[in-house]
């Protein structure tokens, strides 16, 4: 793709829309309402949630390569409130790249790991059921397809918004916690199921994501303390793999974030963060590294219909389970190299908007800027590596539309 085209259809987007800000692509686009509505009790409905997609990654230097994501998920399903308290649904997730015809039936992260040798034909398709319950008023209850990706409101060190587009949904058990001073995340994502003989790895992550709050979000100044921790296991009792069977990695990350709600025509709000972050390979020998830490900062300014960022990272050593691998220390292009306390500065500009209950969309580019650092390819030859600057780009469309079937 044209490395201007990005910058073009921002602008004609953006252009094209009166000035007003409705929030982040991660809120409007990539997150669902996990709240239940307790005025639709006993009602059936019909909802069709998709995002349809057009991301486009131009990257140079040693990180990985690029590549584009043309495609859309579509997820058609059955909603019922049986009770105030509850609510269930079921359904399907379909994931369509244009131009694919086949898709691994299996494991849609890390898939050249711990994928099957089954494929499937015009679309990935999984099975989606969600029960859900709330236990009162501050703790809520998900078995099944969990409110995964975006829900979790990880940091991008720690988790790739790109995989809001193409990873599979997650499914397990989910405990959310809701209070004035503090929330909670908790879950458990079954990624890889293994029967008897089996040539891939069982595969679960366990996850937190909390927040302790000084003051309400919308405060004219507000400052809270994140802690988020990941945990990633490999490996089964009753497979065929016997070197190398079980590994499991961890990453965790803390800090301190402050939102300063003005709330002016034409700037609404700065927010600045900063985290460190940690990486441990406690089993297993998939990394070169057993330890290592990360220091991330960033600060974004919703002005009038942008959202602009900018972001610092430094690390040593370290490896995100689910990150963009800018934000790491191993090299996705050359297997085996790793880079000597690699340093990264992060531009980016995003617009989104809600175009009607259950319709939003967003565009956005980011700008990845590697400093010039050191690299150690698999044969310990070191090569001092100048990345260059990487771009990626998008446009997103999130149509999820509710039709009433029966009020019983």
């Amino acid at each position: 793709m044209n490395k201007k085209l990005p910058y073009i259809i921002c602008i004609i987007l953006c252009l094209g829309f009166p000035s007003r800000t409705d929030g982040q692509i991660s809120d409007l686009v990539y997150q669902s309402e996990y709240r239940i509505d307790t005025t639709r009790v006993r009602q059936l409905s019909f909802e069709l949630d998709n995002l349809n997609f057009a991301k486009n990654n131009e990257y140079q230097g040693a990180y990985q390569k690029g590549y584009s994501l043309p495609g859309l998920w579509l997820q058609p399903k059955l909603t019922y409130y049986p009770l105030k308290n509850m609510k269930l649904e079921l359904g399907g997730h379909f994931l369509l790249y244009h131009g694919a015809n086949k898709y691994p039936s299996m494991a849609y992260l890390d898939i050249a790991t711990w994928k099957g040798n089954q494929y499937q034909k015009g679309s990935h398709i999984l099975p989606f059921f969600r029960a859900q319950a709330d236990l009162s008023e501050h703790f809520t209850l998900v078995f099944g397809n969990l409110y995964g990706g975006a829900n979790h409101r990880l940091i991008e060190p720690l988790y790739n918004p790109e995989l809001n587009l193409t990873c599979d949904p997650e499914t397990g058990l989910q405990l959310l916690f809701e209070w004035n001073i503090f929330d909670m995340d908790v879950w458990g994502n079954w990624q890889s199921f293994i029967f008897k003989d089996d040539t891939h790895q069982e595969a679960f992550t366990v996850g937190l994501s909390s927040r302790f709050k000084v003051n309400a979000p919308d405060s004219r100044f507000h400052l809270y303390f994140p802690i988020q921790a990941l945990v990633q296991h490999r490996g089964g009792e009753i497979d065929t793999i016997y070197t190398n069977s079980v590994q499991t990695l961890m990453n965790g990350a803390a800090g301190i974030a402050g939102v300063w709600n003005i709330n002016r025509n034409w700037l609404k709000r700065i927010e600045a963060e900063a985290d460190y972050a940690v990486y441990y390979q406690q089993a297993g020998h998939i990394w070169p590294f057993d330890t290592g830490y990360a220091l991330y900062a960033r600060l974004a300014a919703d002005i009038r219909q942008f959202r602009l960022k900018a972001g610092y990272y430094h690390c040593n050593q370290f490896i995100s389970l689910f990150g963009n691998p800018f934000y790491g220390a191993a090299s996705m292009r050359y297997e085996g190299a790793v880079f000597e306390q690699p340093d990264l500065l992060y531009y980016g500009m995003e617009y989104s908007r809600s175009l009607g209950k259950g319709f939003a969309l967003g565009v956005d580019v980011d700008i990845f800027q590697p400093l010039v650092s050191d690299m150690i390819d698999a044969s310990g030859t070191r090569q001092t590596i100048n990345n260059g600057i990487s771009i990626s780009a998008g446009v997103y469309l999130r149509i999820n539309p509710t039709f009433l079937i029966k009020q019983f």
